[in-house]
């Protein structure tokens, strides 16, 4: 990148929103996936002008610009693979708006999740969607990856609670869609169209939610199950039960035992540990939905089923589900974070599928997931310094994801596409599909800038 470009860029942001210290672009090269690119400089707009005006120049100059929150990406969405210039909204914070009345929160693109839940509660709202990264997640990152986590059974994803959209587009212009009715069919649903897209179409510089009334009851249960299909059978029968609860994790047994590993638990290495949490605005309700949730545990063979009786004890059942990522970062130098979904029926076959693979391919693959919406994340623990052992990971993922699609599946659920599963999309989307979302890009971004080398887009 030329100095004039980099000149330019200072003279939008100012000098103190601007790097291309080699520091700041080590740092940037990567986000919480296995890949890294560095990039060849980074901004920190503080306004939707300034941004506009970042992309004015960047469509002139035809150089790169990756949109970034937090990093936490797994898949490699925040990675610069063609260099270019990071573009961190970090600094763009701003809860510009709570409407009770209304339902609504007028936020900007770098606000981390948990600090608008905070802002939600003392008015007896919050914002369903929880991703596991909700300490430190922002929620522009949220919005164009359609984030999602354990309450998805119940309260779905973001898409669900997204009303309006301002974005800036590849040429600079400032567009606004939706609105703030909680029904609106008025034209083409543009908002549904930038929700999901990982940052290749647009960026998004402010964001109107819906928010719900949060219910104040809840309780826990944990059960364990000594095969992997009693616990897929117990899954698929609560979730046409009538009840819906507002979570339904599982644990498999590799990640069992690596928690054994690495803290004292001691929790039984069964096939399949099974956490379910209902909620409600009456104590009455909560434990109606409870008690028929463990009715069907133990109709599904369950070899011991617990439920909370406080706080404390719902803390304590969920410990196993919360503290598996950690536990099994330690297993191996390399992670690989997978994320599909799968019909709720086909959630036994699928868990079976992934604990044949890791035999087959003498790998280490824990499995955790949110089972109430067939959501599952297996996690290909390797050394990435053998290339023995990346040459295995690379056959069972390419089996694990044709597995997916043949049982129905989609290859994300809600870590989106990026880097990691560029080369798979054709698996799941047909000729016809695949040249409409490339159309769509070029339509939107002909030049190629926003975001380059995601989804499987370039032609």
């Amino acid at each position: 990148m030329d100095k004039a470009i980099k000149q330019s860029l200072k003279d939008i942001v100012g000098a103190e929103n601007f790097t291309d210290a080699l520091i700041d672009r080590i740092a940037y090269a990567k986000d919480a996936s296995e890949h890294q690119h560095r990039p060849d400089a980074a901004v920190w707009p503080i306004s939707t002008r300034q941004v506009s005006d970042i992309m004015k120049l960047a469509n002139r100059e035809k150089f790169p610009v990756v949109p970034r929150g937090a990093g936490t990406s797994l898949a490699g969405l925040a990675v610069p693979e063609e260099g270019g210039v990071i573009l961190d909204l970090g600094r763009m914070d701003k809860i510009i708006s709570i409407n009770i009345e209304d339902r609504l929160a007028v936020v900007q693109p770098g606000v981390i999740y948990a600090e608008l839940d905070r802002t939600l509660s003392p008015h007896g709202f919050f914002f369903p969607p929880d991703p596991a990264s909700g300490s430190v997640c922002t929620l522009g990152g949220n919005v164009a990856t359609n984030a999602g986590g354990i309450k998805g059974a119940k309260y779905g994803t973001t898409k669900d609670y997204v009303l309006a959209l301002e974005v800036v587009l590849p040429d600079g212009r400032i567009l606004h869609t939706g609105s703030k009715c909680m029904k609106s069919v008025s034209g083409y649903d543009l908002t549904r169209l930038f929700v999901g897209s990982e940052g290749t179409l647009g960026v998004i510089t402010e964001i109107t939610f819906k928010v719900n009334p949060k219910p104040p009851m809840t309780s826990t249960a944990m059960a364990n199950f000594e095969t992997l299909e009693d616990a897929g059978r117990a899954v698929s029968e609560i979730m046409h039960s009538g009840i819906i609860p507002s979570a339904l994790e599982v644990v498999d047994q590799q990640s069992l035992m690596a928690i054994n590993q690495n803290t004292d638990l001691n929790l039984p290495e069964v096939e399949a540990l099974l956490v379910a949490e209902t909620d409600g605005y009456t104590r009455e309700e909560t434990e109606f939905q409870m008690t028929k949730i463990v009715s069907i545990f133990e109709k599904n063979n369950a070899t011991m089923t617990r439920q909370a009786d406080s706080k404390e004890e719902a803390e304590a059942l969920w410990t196993a589900r919360k503290s598996a990522y950690g536990v099994v970062a330690r297993i191996n130098n390399n992670l690989l974070v997978e994320d599909l979904a799968v019909p709720m029926s086909k959630v036994p076959d699928m868990l079976r599928s992934i604990s044949e693979l890791a035999k087959k391919h003498n790998l280490s693959i824990p499995t955790v997931g949110h089972a109430g919406d067939g959501n599952l994340h297996p996690v290909v623990c390797f050394d990435g310094t053998d290339p023995d052992q990346v040459r295995r990971v690379e056959e069972a993922s390419e089996e694990l994801f044709k597995k997916v699609i043949e049982l129905g599946g989609t290859l994300t659920g809600e870590h989106g596409i990026g880097l990691a599963k560029a080369h798979f999309m054709v698996l799941e989307h047909d000729e016809v599909s695949m040249d409409v979302m490339r159309s769509m890009k070029t339509l939107f971004d002909p030049n190629n800038i926003l975001n380059p080398g995601k989804m499987g887009l370039e032609a």
